[in-house]
């Protein structure tokens, strides 16, 4: 192809890839059923090398996927229109850490847990922990405006991100934002960015916001026998002013599959667990730490587990931590997925994912941020089961149409990507749609940046209500 010619004769053979192997590796991300051959794969050193890269695909009209660890799970990183896969192994860096405007400057390919340690060997703190931090970057990060446990009491990743360079598709350099308290010039550009998936531009640096890191820490695990007594002490502890910096919700079937893969004591006779956690100064900790205790039983709790040290409290984080590896183990297909409720609909909310099941007779695990909402319904199943595969999809659809029955949404962290974008409409209504078509077109007229992601051929048909059951 033209197009490879001119890349490799402007960046060299030691930037680009063509080989089949390499290319085979960047055929697919940790989404299953979304695989497809890119053209070529570029490992860009320097954001020049991303100007020169974009220029000539503009030119040639050629995809453009950025890409990171792959860890997306909505089909975001595939290359489903071939072209070229932009990978950030390379620019990795952490430029700045300035302790006087509490700020971190990063490259986009650095890894989201080695930016928290290194702000942390500081006494600072970077609050955004996906479950996959210590492999996921930071520019992955900001294009799915990535959440994780803390994200209650922290927020998500948009939260965080104060400046961006971007390198817009015809090659031109986009800097937006800074190390500012406040700042209203015009549209809020740094915030287009975070979430745009890739679809806008290329992210190849960016400023974050740092907090001074909390005294101190407390954790504990509640044992509930039902799946209501949990859901009335989330809703308890909201109401009690209590923001907990971690409140997350297995289902029973979670905990059985976590603890035989990881065998660390979790009770396999209850319905539910709560892990909880507080951290701030030490008197305030303590307080809300006893406060959550007491509503806890209060619900029903029949235990309620506090962590005796730092490493107990590792061990009880790790349990929520590994629940999609623990699933993984069960089928060589796993399907997590990512709807969000108000919190006062999360016990409705996994009564109806478990009569879904029961409908199309497949085994739904479920957990994830009870505090702000956010749960992920996991199905272990067989890509090559075809029948069941279609059992499957449906009963993501109605789980789909539940959460927005409910008040929610399609997806609070994973993104939209190839999987979700036939149901994005039931979100944002056509207009909506419109809206961000426009803005589409404006930054990218060709349509090169990460094509077939966001944006459906045509929506699903919205058959049912509250989730089909």
């Amino acid at each position: 192809m033209e197009w490879i010619n001119h890349l490799q004769t402007e960046l060299g053979d030691e930037i680009v890839f063509t080989d089949a192997t390499t290319r085979l590796a960047y055929s697919f991300d940790a989404t299953p059923n979304y695989q497809a051959m890119p053209d070529a794969v570029v490992a860009p050193r320097s954001t020049e090398d991303v100007q020169t890269v974009l220029r000539l695909c503009h030119t040639h009209r050629v995809p453009v996927i950025p890409r990171g660890s792959a860890t997306n799970l909505a089909g975001g990183t595939t290359p489903l229109a071939g072209g070229l896969v932009m990978d950030f192994r390379h620019m990795d860096q952490i430029l700045e850490i300035d302790e006087k405007n509490l700020t971190v400057t990063v490259e986009p390919g650095c890894i989201t847990g080695h930016l928290i340690e290194a702000v942390e060997a500081r006494g600072l703190f970077y609050p955004p922990d996906p479950s996959s931090m210590k492999i996921s970057t930071i520019g992955g990060n900001i294009s799915e405006n990535s959440g994780g446990l803390r994200g209650l009491k922290y927020g998500v990743t948009a939260d965080y991100v104060l400046a961006l360079e971007a390198v817009l598709p015809n090659g031109e350099l986009l800097k937006t934002g800074g190390k500012l308290a406040k700042d209203v010039a015009g549209y809020d550009l740094t915030r287009l960015l975070v979430g745009s998936e890739g679809t806008l531009a290329v992210i190849t640096k960016a400023t974050l916001k740092l907090i001074p890191l909390p005294e101190t820490k407390r954790t504990m695990l509640a044992h509930f026998s039902d799946l209501d007594g949990a859901a009335r002490t989330v809703s308890r502890i909201i109401e009690s002013r209590i923001i907990p910096a971690t409140l997350e919700f297995m289902d029973k079937k979670t905990i059985e599959v976590v603890e035989a893969y990881a065998n660390i004591g979790l009770p396999t006779d209850v319905g539910a667990l709560l892990l909880l956690e507080q951290d701030g100064p030490k008197e305030i900790v303590r307080r809300d730490i006893e406060a959550m205790h007491a509503i806890c039983l209060a619900e029903g709790a029949s235990l309620v587990e506090v962590a005796r040290d730092e490493l107990h409290a590792e061990t009880l984080r790790y349990a929520r931590r590994t629940a999609l590896s623990a699933l993984a183990r069960l089928r060589p297909t796993t399907i997590l997925e990512d709807a969000t409720v108000p919190r006062s609909e999360i016990a409705e909310m996994v009564r109806r994912i478990e009569a879904i099941g029961r409908k199309y007779e497949i085994e739904i695990a479920t957990f994830g941020h009870a505090g702000d909402g956010n749960l992920h319904p996991t199905v272990a199943t067989d890509a090559r089961d075809l029948e069941e595969m279609e059992r499957v999809e449906a009963a993501f659809a109605d789980i789909f149409a539940a959460a927005l029955d409910l008040g929610g949404t399609i997806t609070g962290e994973h993104g939209v990507g190839a999987m979700k974008a036939p149901y994005l409409e039931w979100k944002l209504g056509a207009a909506g749609i419109g809206v961000m078509k426009g803005i589409k077109l404006a930054f990218d007229p060709h349509g090169i940046m990460n094509p077939q992601k966001m944006f459906a051929k045509a929506a699903k048909k919205r058959l049912v209500q509250g989730g089909g059951v």
